[in-house]
């Protein structure tokens, strides 16, 4: 293939050069020719001359040479200079010319003989300015102490894309000489690089002129064949006067060092929102159960094909596991999350292999439990299969699966080992590494928190839930004559904590009945301790017979005393007899009533603050309940719902209420129905208090 140098010198077939388009170095020179015959007179003068010296051709031509441009003074030495011609001598010198404007400038020249047809003996001198020459010379050494000196790498390939010159800087950081690259493509010279993306770079260059800046390469050199090395390159086109392209210029810089630091802080940025979206789906509640699913879900696929969490039967049932790197039997497991991904890889479990849930141990996970570390195993073969499994069955699953690398992290929480998450990678999928393991227990270490939190909150729940029902109704009310009842709690749902919702039925004299319905405000053991101090006071209150204004008031400094509790509450007064209720309110919801034959309506009662403000007074409202009348005493639970007001909720008790007047169904059947209908997504524990009136009622 032809092409270009550097120079503009042209490269043939056969590699002989000056069979393309000249190139611009005379241009640079300005040089002149000029001719004179044995004599020494101009027979020719080439317009260069003309422009060097200011003499026209009709001026110069049959001109004795050395008296047009030498000067008076130097006459004889410009008769001995150009007279040496005749005995073949060949010259090169700077002389002083006279021009024609009279004035004088240093020339260089270059003498040579040349001969005629006719033999004749001719003189050919090339000149051009001294300062000029000069300029060149130091422009061209200049550019050869820049490229020689560089520290930075810099090499010069022609339009072909073959190298031309390399500086020492590049053939040092690459390991090769400039004899072994001239001449030959990139990727001849440096397969192991991207050449197809540097050269892409360099034709780009090329066609547009626009330079580019920084485009980085990673690759390896035959100076290191076993290591990456990463460089900034630059290109640039280089032109001739005429703006012609002679070739592509390339600076390199190595920057192996920033290279790597950039990777480490992008593999540790990966690293954080890896870990942060992994974790960000763990702990949403506070259900053990559901947290660790989370935690199974969350590494699987992301981590591994399988995982399994196991936790200590010692935590489940309550107690604290073993503090870490001690010994003594720490007991069994239970495998409460079992996690497999799909066979295309993607999220989701597939259908989970036999033998890996249930209780017991392996190896593997006493020994993450006795050492409080992780354990990482790239391979497993049958001896490890045997650590990893606790029995037979689980092995003949873990080698069902294709199982060929583990790792199991314990779950290490303020100083007590929890249980252990096991991961597995199967042989479509690379083992796990020292990376995996850092990664892996780093998610660990926040998972472990949220499944403490939720094992705290079960045992705190339990015993709230425990207190709570203690302090309840453990057997339904009697019934009264004329008047029948029914009630029901429903506990905050399992991700939410236990309320203080209560609920009462009290006999009083003259066959009248008591009915209450409160709510502490709070949640948790606490709650449940100030509502069981409530109840019992109401209930010791109610055996004097205060009327309900009153025994609010009461019940009202009770709670004022017990550190800053407030408590919202109904009480009701039902006279089955006279058929009539009389109701006071502190704070708490309006109570329903359903006549017959009338739409459902809200009991509005002297509104008064809750119990525990202190010093407010109390109202009451008294009511007549025909035969068939239904009264409905209820706490929020019942009634808020996240994605309504809580007006919305209320209408629906109102309609599910006048639905029910007519039933068959007994009370106690239409209570279990609205608790298990209505919406009840607040998250709130529900107490429900129904009263019927009966035929006693209406008879007397």
């Amino acid at each position: 293939m032809g092409g270009k140098d550097l120079w503009g010198q042209g490269a043939g077939p056969a590699g002989v050069r000056g069979a393309g388009v000249p190139g611009g170095l005379l241009d640079l020179l300005h040089a002149s020719a000029v001719v004179v015959d044995g004599s020494g007179r101009v027979v020719l003068w080439s317009p260069e001359a003309e422009e060097l010296f200011g003499y026209a051709a009709d001026e110069a031509l049959g001109a004795s040479v050395d008296e047009l441009l030498a000067s008076p003074e130097d006459l004889e030495h410009a008769h001995e200079r150009f007279g040496r011609i005749q005995v073949g001598e060949s010259l090169a010198g700077v002389f002083p010319a006279r021009c024609k404007d009279g004035s004088t400038r240093l020339v260089e020249y270059r003498k040579g003989r040349l001969h005629d047809p006719d033999g004749r003996v001719l003189g050919l001198a090339l000149a051009a300015d001294e300062g000029t020459v000069r300029r060149v010379e130091g422009d061209l050494a200049l550019s050869e102490l820049l490229i020689d000196q560089s520290p930075v790498g810099l090499a010069v390939f022609d339009t072909d894309l073959r190298w031309m010159r390399i500086n020492p800087a590049l053939t040092t950081a690459n390991g090769v000489t400039e004899h072994e690259v001239r001449g030959r493509r990139l990727e001849d010279t440096l397969p192991d690089l991207d050449t197809g993306a540097i050269e892409s770079a360099m034709r780009q260059v090329l066609r547009t002129g626009e330079p580019i800046l920084d485009q980085r390469t990673v690759g390896r050199t035959p100076l290191d064949p076993d290591h990456d090395h990463a460089w900034s390159e630059s290109y640039y086109r280089i032109e001739d006067q005429r703006g012609h392209p002679l070739g592509v210029a390339v600076s390199v810089v190595d920057v192996t060092e920033r290279h790597l630091a950039a990777t480490e802080i992008a593999a540790a940025h990966r690293h954080l929102a890896t870990l942060t979206e992994a974790s960000s789906g763990i702990g949403s509640t506070l259900d053990l159960q559901q947290t660790v699913r989370e935690l199974a879900a969350a590494v699987v696929p992301r981590f591994a094909d399988l995982a399994t969490v196991d936790v200590l039967d010692s935590v489940v049932i309550g107690q604290r596991s073993l503090a870490p790197h001690a010994g003594g039997d720490h007991g069994g497991f239970r495998t409460l999350a079992v996690a497999a991904a799909r066979p295309d890889g993607s999220d989701g479990t597939a259908e989970l292999p036999d033998g890996l849930t249930g209780s017991g141990s392996s190896p593997l996970l006493c020994r993450s439990v006795r050492e409080a570390a992780p354990v990482l195993i790239p391979r497993v073969d049958d001896t490890a299969l045997r650590e990893l499994a606790r029995d037979e069955r689980a092995a003949k699953a873990l080698r069902d699966a294709g199982v060929r690398s583990a790792l199991a992290a314990p779950l290490l929480a303020r100083g007590s080992v929890l249980g252990v998450l096991t991961l597995y990678r199967t042989t479509d999928t690379r083992p796990f590494d020292s990376r995996d393991l850092q990664l892996v227990c780093e998610l660990v270490g926040r998972a472990a928190v949220s499944v403490d939190n939720a094992l705290l909150y079960g045992r705190e729940r339990e015993t709230a839930l425990t207190l709570q029902h203690s302090l309840l109704p453990q057997q339904p009310p009697d019934q009264p004559d004329g008047l029948e009842i029914a009630v029901g709690y429903r506990p905050a749902g399992s991700g939410t904590e236990v309320g203080g919702d209560w609920y009462d039925v009290l006999a009083l004299n003259d066959g009248r009945v008591a009915l209450v319905v409160g709510d502490v405000m709070g949640s948790g053991i606490r709650a449940a301790a100030i509502m069981g101090q409530l109840r019992t006071t109401t209930r010791a209150l109610a055996r004097l017979d205060l009327p309900p204004a009153e025994l609010l008031g009461h019940l009202d400094k009770t709670a004022a005393e017990l550190s800053e509790s407030f408590a919202t509450c109904v009480y009701a007064v039902c006279d089955p007899k006279r058929g009539t209720c009389v109701l006071s309110n502190a704070g708490h919801l309006p109570p329903v009533l359903v006549q017959p034959g009338q739409a459902a309506r809200l009991l509005t009662l002297p509104p008064a603050a809750p119990l525990g403000v202190g010093g407010v007074p109390f109202g009451t409202l008294e009511t007549k309940l025909p035969e068939g009348s239904l009264l409905a005493l209820y706490t929020d639970g019942l009634v808020e719902s996240r994605h309504e007001p809580i007006d919305v909720g209320i209408e629906a008790l109102c309609r599910a209420l006048e639905g029910a007047t007519g039933a068959t169904a007994s009370l106690q059947d239409i209570c279990d129905t609205l608790l298990d209908t209505l919406d009840q997504s607040s998250g709130d524990d529900t107490a429900l208090l129904l009263a019927r009136l009966g035929p006693a009622g209406g008879a007397e």
